[in-house]
């Protein structure tokens, strides 16, 4: 909770107009924390996940794939069920998701035995709809797509939330009025461990990369 206060107190300070928690583990854990804190539009990638996966669902059984920290926050469980109380939540962490995806290890028998391991509860539980919890996970949705069958819909939370950025940005008239923007990124870690890690989640040219203590 301190580092994501520390992280959106220097975004506040670079006069962002809105912020988003983009990693469902700070969302579970600090959102709420930091919406009571600062005065502009904030928004994490758990709810609009949820809205997604209930807009989908025909049975109502719904899986949820997150980290460790995630899946113990309870917080896509207890989203879904306050929206639906006949919706029923298999949650299941998958902690080997995220070094797969960041090593590039996202195809072969590795990690699809590593998703077939992950997956058998969910597959057990006849959910129809399950929300990748993780933003890493979707470089993983091949396998999990061939493990989990195609009649279960996966939900990327990420797609979700970039939907629902779009429809806050409308409602508070902060829309840009240029088509075309550029992506300036800052990180507190290593700026070329960073680049050669953010080629395999965005398609497009990542040049401006700038390290910053915030501490």
């Amino acid at each position: 909770q301190e580092f994501s206060n520390e992280i959106t107190q220097w975004l506040v300070n670079q006069n962002s107009k809105m912020i988003v928690v983009a990693c469902n583990t700070a969302s579970s854990l600090a959102l709420d924390h930091i919406k009571l804190k600062f005065n502009l539009p904030i928004i994490g990638v758990i709810e609009p996940g949820v809205h997604s996966a209930i807009a989908v669902t025909k049975n109502n059984r719904i899986g949820v794939l997150g980290t460790q920290a995630t899946i113990r926050s309870d917080a896509y469980g207890s989203e879904l069920q306050s929206i639906n109380g006949e919706i029923d939540v298999v949650s299941q962490a998958c902690p080997l998701f995220v070094p797969l995806a960041e090593e590039g290890w996202v195809s072969g028998d590795v990690p699809t035995s590593v998703a077939r391991t992950y997956l058998e509860p969910i597959l057990m539980s006849n959910v129809d709809t399950v929300i990748l919890g993780c933003t890493h996970y979707p470089l993983l949705k091949p396998i999990l797509s061939h493990v989990l069958g195609s009649e279960v819909c996966l939900v990327d939370s990420g797609e979700a939330t970039a939907t629902a950025v779009d429809s806050v940005l409308d409602e508070h008239y902060l829309g840009a009025e240029e088509k075309a923007g550029e992506i300036q990124c800052f990180v507190t870690d290593s700026p070329d461990s960073f680049e050669a890690l953010a080629g395999r989640f965005v398609k497009a040219n990542i040049s401006a990369i700038t390290h910053i203590d915030i501490s």
